[in-house]
């Protein structure tokens, strides 16, 4: 791989971020919400700014933070608020990396319930025994967003399933909100305090998209952030999820592939704090088509995105982020992919190394609009 000579991490901000960091530096009491958006393996070079932020540098404050994930997203939001977060995010590295199908005779790709019946055990190992910990942290307040199937899409079906995401994709064509007649948001959340009965509420606006919250518990805790995962096709909706409303969830990016949602920061702690991997926020997952839907929007001026220079990203293996592209790529070569991977989230230790240089001494003119 060859290096870069410009700096590896970029930093674009909303119209508010901008003037406040602008008036008073950027200090860890200054962020209210973190988001963690879906992408799957493109997530693996937010681990070492993962674990500097929420290892080190938040650590120093003692205000409320909402964090509100999707998909890996979720994983790594749930991931900050155990006790001993900063081996917990090096394990979920691992983890991540050498996660592997293998292939039965016949098979060109593994089936969706065995990769959900796997990929279900390996979650349930990750967090055996520290569900209490996700849900009674003193300061983080987790948010998992999830896909619920409306109508067509209430019941995962053979037939059901691809005519109903057909019908998806022309509703989202035609208006983002027209998607909501067949898929709603539906946010788990943590209790409001420890141990208390309550949700949070959310740190977001819900006029954008039909949205329903529910209290994140121990005994759904599992359910829903496997299904915030569950890709449909790739993996099996999760049915039955206990304090929710009944239907088939699937991945929260689907809904909310960026997060890009209206943000409500509290007042004594304005900034959203995103670490990301690209420039744009883009709202749903069938939004990726649609540029138009790409730019950023007034629901992010208090937004703060930290994401890899897209020179850099060119020194990564095969020059691009890793994706999931790379388990056709590689096939059942799983130590290539590893190599690969592995090298690519060794290298994001950069983004990690230039981004607490930066917050020691803010630089206003690194920052670009958003």
């Amino acid at each position: 791989m060859r290096s870069t000579d410009r700096p590896a991490l970029r930093f674009y901000a909303g119209p508010k971020a901008r003037q406040h960091i602008a008036q008073h530096g950027l200090r860890p009491q200054d962020v209210g919400v973190v988001p963690a958006a879906a992408g799957g393996p493109k997530g693996l070079i937010l681990g070492p700014i993962d674990r500097f932020l929420f290892g080190h540098w938040l650590a120093q404050s003692h205000q409320a933070i909402h964090l509100v994930g999707a998909s890996i997203g979720a994983w790594r939001m749930a991931t900050a608020c155990l006790d001993a977060c900063v081996p917990a995010f090096e394990r979920l590295e691992r983890d991540y990396i050498a996660q592997h199908y293998e292939l039965l005779p016949g098979q060109k790709r593994p089936s969706a319930t065995q990769v959900s019946e796997q990929f279900g055990g390996q979650l349930r190992q990750f967090y055996s025994g520290r569900t209490a910990q996700v849900l009674n942290h003193p300061r983080y307040r987790l948010h998992i967003v999830t896909s619920r199937g409306r109508h067509i899409l209430g019941r995962e079906g053979r037939l059901r399933t691809p005519l109903g995401y057909a019908g998806a994709f022309v509703a989202n064509a035609v208006g983002r909100q027209a998607l909501g007649a067949w898929l709603e948001r539906v946010v788990f959340s943590a209790p409001s305090a420890p141990g208390a009965p309550e949700r949070t509420p959310l740190p977001f606006g819900t006029q954008d998209f039909r949205t329903r919250a529910v209290l994140l518990r121990e005994d759904n805790f599992m359910d829903a952030l496997q299904a915030s995962c569950s890709i449909p096709f790739l993996l099996r909706a999760v049915h039955g999820i206990a304090g929710a409303p009944p239907g088939a969830y699937w991945d929260g990016g689907i809904t909310d592939y960026h997060l890009h949602l209206h943000y409500q920061a509290p007042a004594a702690a304005p900034i959203v704090l995103y670490p990301h991997f690209q420039k744009s926020v883009v709202p749903g997952w069938l939004d990726k088509a649609w540029k138009s839907r790409h730019p950023a929007s007034a629901a992010l001026d208090s937004m703060l995105v930290l994401a890899p220079d897209p020179a850099w990203v060119q020194s990564l293996p095969n020059a691009k982020l890793p994706d999931r592209t790379d388990f056709t790529r590689y096939g059942q070569d799983l130590a290539a992919r590893v190599q690969a991977w592995s090298a690519a989230a060794s290298a994001s230790q950069q983004l990690a190394d230039e981004l607490q240089q930066w917050l020691e001494r803010p630089d206003p003119t690194r920052i670009e609009a958003l």
